[in-house]
This record gives structure tokens, C-alpha cells and sequence, in this order.
């Protein structure tokens, strides 16, 4: 079963090569299938090392959570900042794309279990957690407000050479972050605190987008100040965790 993870792993790794050779629709298409494989790999790798628990509060936390907290964004502006999805990624429900709380999903598995390895305690491990999963948006809203798939109504004032995205929305995404980790964290189960030696897909995952995102910013997507800024923020979270597996 283990094996299921490898091969989404594989695939989402060639569908994001794929990714900049690509424009228009087919890049937009190109974007909802590495969400959801991202998503089928996190909760199967979830379910098939931690148990049904640990899956279905991956899920309820961050997919039903992060669908939750993207209707309200829409709707009120709080947390992320007054912002609206366009129409190129898909089917919406509340005018949130249905593809936005796989992605929340996707991510915040891998940021947890590269928590578990660097923080003993639990509120260590949600505080790193958080920052690792919205340290990650570092890179995915410069991309995607680039391509047009969102925006917002008042990106003022954004981070130095990353026009077009509130400061607010970074605080929104940690805020959000610290209350889902909490969450997975207590409904998870034992199982969900131990780290195992099967953790080795969603750990490389977790390496992959953030050597591929500070990659693809800074040469194929002309976004150098988001590869910095991700590379810093997110690097602090992956450096000491790819030093702490070259030892073991």
C-alpha cells in the first residue's frame, strides 16, 4: 500500500515539469491535476501509515475546514483580505473553487509530519507546522494571482517585489494554519504524533515543492523576489529538517 504514495509522487512530479512548458488552459488544467494529486497522495499516505482516524481529521480539518474558511474569506474579507477566484480552475461551490481545500489538504500533511521530526512537544509541533504550511503561500499566491486565478480587491500594502498580495493575507494563512494543526493534531490520535519510516513519500514531497517552487520562481516564472522570500521562510522550516535526515 505504501506504494500508492510513490506513484502519485511520480506523477505529480512530472505534471509540475510539465507546468511551465505550458500556458492558457492547459496550464490551468495542468494546476487542478497537481492539486489533486497532491491531495490523493497526502490523505492515502495518511491513511495507510496513521489509520482511518488520522485520514478523516486530515480531511475534516483541512479540507472541510479549508473549504469552510475560503467561503467565509469570499464572503467577508477576514481572513485573507478582500478576494475573488476567477473562473479557470474548475467548479465552484459559495464561489470558492472545489480545488482550493484539496490544496490546503495537500500541504498541510507533509508540513506536519516534517514538524514531528523537528519539535518534541505538541505546541512546538503546531507552531512549526503553521509556519511550515503558510510559508508555503510564500509561493503559491505569486504564481497564482500571475496566472489570474485570483485576486485582490485591495493588495496594499503587499511584501517588497510581491505586488498584488496583502501582507494581511500571509497573516491570514498563519492564523488559519496554527487553528488547523491544532485541530489535527487533537483529533488525529496517538498514531498522528509518532513519526515512522514510511513518512519517507510525503517527507519527499515536502522537499520536492520547495526546491522546485524556489526553482520555477526564479528561472521559468520570472518571479525572483517570491523565490527569495519563499526560499527564506519555508527554507527555514526544510534546511534544518533535510539536516536532521542526512544524519539519521
Amino acid at each position: 500500500m505504501i506504494r500508492i504514495p510513490w506513484v502519485l509522487l511520480g506523477a505529480l512530479v512530472l505534471t509540475q515539469i510539465c507546468y511551465p512548458l505550458t500556458s492558457g488552459g492547459v496550464r490551468a488544467g495542468l494546476t487542478v491535476l497537481t492539486v489533486v494529486l497532491g491531495y490523493l497522495l497526502s490523505v492515502s499516505h495518511a491513511l495507510v501509515t496513521r489509520g482511518r482516524r488520522a485520514a478523516a481529521a486530515l480531511v475534516a480539518t483541512a479540507t472541510v475546514g479549508g473549504f469552510l474558511v475560503e467561503a467565509i474569506g469570499v464572503a467577508t474579507g477576514f481572513p485573507f483580505g478582500s478576494y475573488a477566484y476567477s473562473g479557470e480552475l474548475g467548479p465552484r461551490i459559495l464561489d470558492v473553487p472545489l480545488i482550493i481545500p484539496l490544496a490546503w489538504t495537500w500541504m498541510a500533511w507533509p508540513a506536519w509530519l516534517a514538524a514531528l521530526r523537528l519539535a518534541g512537544s505538541l505546541w512546538k509541533r503546531v507552531a512549526l507546522a503553521a509556519v511550515g504550511l503558510a510559508a508555503w503561500d510564500l509561493f503559491l499566491d505569486p504564481q497564482m494571482v500571475g496566472e489570474g486565478y485570483w485576486r485582490w480587491l485591495d493588495p496594499t500594502p503587499a511584501l517588497p517585489g510581491v505586488p498584488g498580495i496583502p501582507i494581511g493575507n500571509y497573516l491570514g494563512w498563519l492564523g488559519f494554519a496554527l487553528l488547523l494543526m491544532t485541530a489535527l493534531a487533537l483529533a488525529g490520535g496517538p498514531r498522528i504524533g509518532s513519526p515512522q519510516g514510511d513518512d519517507k513519500p510525503a517527507l519527499a514531497l515536502w522537499f520536492w515543492t520547495y526546491a522546485s517552487s524556489v526553482l520555477a520562481h526564479a528561472v521559468f516564472l520570472d518571479l525572483p523576489a517570491s523565490a527569495l522570500w519563499g526560499g527564506v521562510v519555508m527554507g527555514a522550516v526544510v534546511v534544518p529538517l533535510a539536516v536532521v535526515s542526512a544524519r539519521r
